[in-house]
């Protein structure tokens, strides 16, 4: 079984490798004509300038957090937090840097060939360096975490595996190997909430700004060189919807990782089978992940090494490289399931519920795969202009944005039954196959080619800030055309990539929560090996209520964030446009610098508060009133997140896209500025902050809940007010 650590590294360095040759080669391309670099240079500014104040903060914030893990719990949980926080950054940066460089050799490949599939290709080049960044560092750090703690340290050891040792300072009992792995997913969760939230509310204030005076006030086209905004929107699409993106994504695939390996000790531990090894529920895992992203370098060199110049579907191109990948991710794990639970006995398979023998495992991550992908599939149709829902929502802008408001409100929160259908069956096809482990696994096959789907979705942010540039540039129309189509596809395939995170968001979070219940002392475990939570109990049942308003109430924040910084953008704007007639008759250039240090600001001053409630919540509620009512905190918030997420997502995206549909002339005689276009620019706007700052945020704030919670459980299960005051 010692083949798997080789088998990790090589995947890890593998994928860093050919992102660093990616990397390069974008970077090597022309920039274009001396306006382009300018703007392209704005908007690189602006990125690094945003990345570089936040990840300050950010440090502080990290440093004080492990100080805390590391006198509650112990040194090497703090170590773990750290290394996850500097993969999860890493990452972060690293898919910025690129996107900046990336944006403006898509416009001027468009610009020179006039030929979509080439454009294609530099797009979806620039977006794999973020994708395989992504899976890339967050294997390399678990690498880092299992050979010095599994095999220097000795913790996987058969004799240490399950050893209980005191903390040093509390002296609270801990099984080492499951809490520093639970520390690396902490770190890369704080990084990820930082960079969703922080970003969210830079893109969504510039956006929003530059939207309502530009388009509806000024009735200038969208990238409009006269709009001061465009600068800061265009920043936004790099701080948000990729460095934040790739933070989400990497930390959605740690957490399902480590769910998956802390849900395996618990059930070895706890349901007590003593002729299972350890080792194959914790390789399991590991070796999927290494698997599914060597079979995403082969996904994503599938597009990149072909000839595409004369292909013109956008989607099908990118459908088939993911296609590729998803394909040799679930034969490597079948071949990987029969190799490590093929020895198991009947005996051990019924104790595991392991209902169809040793492909189970792999069975629960096809489960999660198919799950991803209808629901992925079920966004596409309610927010895609190719469907009715969105048509409808279009029609609706005809009657003003009263109705755009109403209607796409409407077409949210019916779009939430579907989703969640899939998932609930998804949950009881995985547990009746392959028991509690294959829930978890099921969120890892969601995210088992992760790669291919974080490159898939930060090409559409380059596409976009390409776009961007073509019109600030003032470059033929043709140039924005193809732009323009390669934007369109990437705005349906966030909207799947966002079904694919809140749904195996959930999934890890249940597993996650699982692993809790486990560690709550005195538990009792039920005939089936499941812990037990009386929901009943009046404690449980006070942290249920709290927890599902815990979502509205963030979600809440989020949103008086955006509208707070994107006021100051819209008195900006209107200041400029009032002081200086002469921007709007394109006889002097607007004030860029003004705005981006507005977004940056707000987004900055806005962010803490909401990035720090989901690590304070847990912690402060388990001191005060213990481990049972951060238990119905933790089933109160998820069901929420997930219903939120999935609606914000969804409205948000028929917004945006009902929009496009009215530009491109899908309604006849409501072309760009008309009533029926301003209709539908207000229902964007309402949408942006919905889709790209609340329902991203979602997943993150559900497992990092429950990551804080199964970290601080064997500190507040011990020490908590209400069992000094009561019991």
């Amino acid at each position: 079984m010692t083949f798997f650590l080789p088998l990790l590294i090589a995947a890890a360095l593998l994928a860093l490798a050919y992102s660093a040759f990616n990397f390069f080669k974008v970077k090597n391309l022309e920039e274009g004509n001396e306006t382009m670099q300018k703007i392209a240079a704005y908007i690189r500014g602006g990125a690094n300038t945003f990345i570089n104040i936040e990840y300050r903060i950010l440090a502080v914030v990290v440093l004080i957090v492990a100080a805390v893990v590391l006198f509650a719990l112990d040194w090497y949980v703090a170590v773990a937090l750290l290394l996850g926080s500097l993969m999860s950054a890493l990452a972060g940066m690293v898919g910025m840097k690129i996107a900046t460089y990336a944006n403006v050799r898509v416009t001027n490949e468009a610009n020179k060939t006039k030929n979509i599939g080439k454009t294609l290709q530099v797009a979806f080049r620039g977006g794999s360096v973020m994708g395989l960044c992504v899976a890339g560092f967050a294997l390399l750090g678990l690498s880092v975490v299992v050979v010095v703690f599994g095999y220097v340290l000795g913790w996987l050891k058969p004799e240490h595996i399950t050893e209980t040792v005191n903390a040093t300072f509390t002296k609270i009992p801990l099984v080492r190997f499951p809490n520093v792995l639970t520390g690396y997913a902490l770190g890369c969760s704080m990084v990820a909430m930082f960079n969703r939230v922080g970003g969210g509310i830079y893109t969504k204030a510039a956006d929003m700004g530059a939207d309502l005076v530009g388009k509806t006030e000024a009735h200038i086209p969208e990238d409009d060189p006269r709009n001061p905004a465009t600068i800061a929107d265009n920043v936004g699409d790099n701080v948000g919807d990729v460095a934040g993106l790739g933070s989400d994504l990497l930390e959605s695939y740690v957490a399902s990782i480590v769910a998956a390996i802390a849900l395996g000790f618990n059930l070895v531990i706890k349901v007590k089978v003593p002729s299972v090894s350890l080792a194959p529920l914790y390789v399991f895992p590991l070796a999927f992940a290494a698997v599914g992203l060597i079979a995403c370098v082969i996904g994503v060199a599938s597009l990149l090494v072909r000839n595409i110049s004369k292909s013109k579907k956008v989607h099908s191109q990118l459908n088939g490289a993911t296609y590729v990948g998803a394909a040799l991710t679930m034969a490597g794990g079948a071949v990987l399931a029969w190799k490590l639970f093929g020895t198991l006995d009947a005996s051990a398979c019924a104790k595991l519920g392991f209902k169809l023998g040793a492909l189970s495992p792999w069975i629960g991550a096809a489960v999660g795969i198919v799950a991803g992908i209808v629901i992925g599939m079920l966004a596409e149709f309610y927010t895609s202009s190719d469907f009715n829902p969105t048509k409808i929502l279009a029609e609706a802008s005809k009657e003003g944005p009263a109705l755009t408001i109403t209607s796409g409100l409407a077409l949210g929160m019916r779009s939430c039954m579907a989703p969640c259908v899939v998932l609930g069956v998804g949950i009881i096809v995985a547990y009746y196959t392959a028991g509690l482990y294959g829930v978890a696994m099921s969120a890892m096959g969601m995210l088992s080619f992760v790669a291919l789907t974080v490159s898939v979705d930060t090409y559409g942010p380059i596409s976009d800030n390409a776009g961007g540039i073509a019109e600030m540039s003032q470059l033929e129309e043709g140039v924005r055309e193809i732009t323009d189509t390669l934007d369109a596809v990437g705005n349906t395939t966030a909207a799947i990539g966002k079904g694919f995170a809140i749904g195996s968001g959930g999934l890890a979070a249940l597993a996650l929560m699982l692993s809790y219940m486990y560690s709550l002392p005195g538990e009792a475990i039920a005939a089936n090996g499941l812990p037990t939570l009386n929901i009943m109990e009046p404690m449980t049942l006070a942290g249920a209520i709290v927890g599902g308003a815990l979502p509205f109430f963030f979600s809440g924040m989020l949103i008086d964030a955006v509208a707070v910084a994107a006021r100051k953008m819209v008195e900006e704007v209107r200041r400029q446009f009032k002081e200086n007639p002469a921007i709007l008759e394109g006889k002097a250039d607007p004030d860029h610098d003004q705005c981006i240090k507005i977004s940056t600001q707000g987004s900055i001053g806005q962010m803490k508060v909401p990035a720090l409630m989901a690590v304070i919540i847990p912690v402060v509620c388990g001191l005060l009133f213990g481990a049972h009512f951060v238990g119905g905190i933790l089933i109160g918030s998820t069901v929420s997140s997930i219903m939120i997420a999935i609606f914000t997502g969804n409205a948000g995206g028929a917004w945006d896209n009902g929009k496009k549909y009215i530009e491109q002339g899908g309604i006849e005689g409501a072309g760009k500025g008309s009533p029926v276009h301003d209709a539908a620019v207000v229902g964007d706007t309402v949408g942006d902050p919905l889709k790209d700052t609340v329902g991203p945020c979602m997943d993150i704030f559900i497992k990092i809940m429950s990551t804080v919670s199964l970290v601080a459980v064997s500190v507040f299960a011990e020490y908590n007010l209400w069992n000094v005051l009561f019991k």
